[in-house]
């Protein structure tokens, strides 16, 4: 089972922000992790953001979405001014993150990167929304206000 204390908690702490942990089983087999936590918390996969770090133009970055929905990589590099997107190899996201796949948390990275959002991901700034804890098996859930501005996240269309 995931740590209670990640550096994602520290950062959540540090910034003074309420938030609430849960725990699942890990299935490392399962073909979409994000999905699968969704189900094993029973809530639906639209209320889980997967992390996934990509490259535009050369430079690293981190994008949150819906569980159930695929990025689109002409709109990544879109949104990040640049004219090409691709998505990072799982051993250089674990390197510059300081994370496993499948434990990848937008928060507490080993150096912040430009982060966005996917605005139809997105509901309301008081709902809440579930993204990795910074462990296998380990959600944060806290209100979408409090995720974009602890990530200084730019929230646009990514889908």
């Amino acid at each position: 089972m995931a740590p209670k204390t990640t550096r994602a908690t520290l950062a959540l702490d540090k910034a003074g922000l309420r938030y609430s942990l849960h725990t699942y089983d890990y299935d490392a087999d399962a073909p979409r992790i994000g999905l699968q936590a969704a189900e094993a918390l029973g809530v639906p996969p639209s209320r889980v953001l997967k992390t996934l770090m990509a490259a535009v133009d050369g430079r690293t970055v981190c994008l949150l979405v819906a569980s159930d929905k695929e990025v689109s990589m002409k709109r990544v590099a879109a949104a990040f001014g640049g004219k090409a997107a691709a998505m990072l190899k799982p051993a250089d996201a674990e390197r510059l993150t300081g994370y496993h796949v499948g434990g990848i948390s937008p928060l507490g990275q080993k150096r912040p990167f430009p982060t966005a959002i996917d605005a139809g991901s997105l509901t309301a700034s008081t709902d809440e929304i579930h993204v990795n804890g910074g462990g296998r098996g380990l959600q944060i859930c806290l209100t979408e206000a409090d995720l974009v501005a602890a990530l200084s996240a730019k929230v646009v269309a990514l889908v």
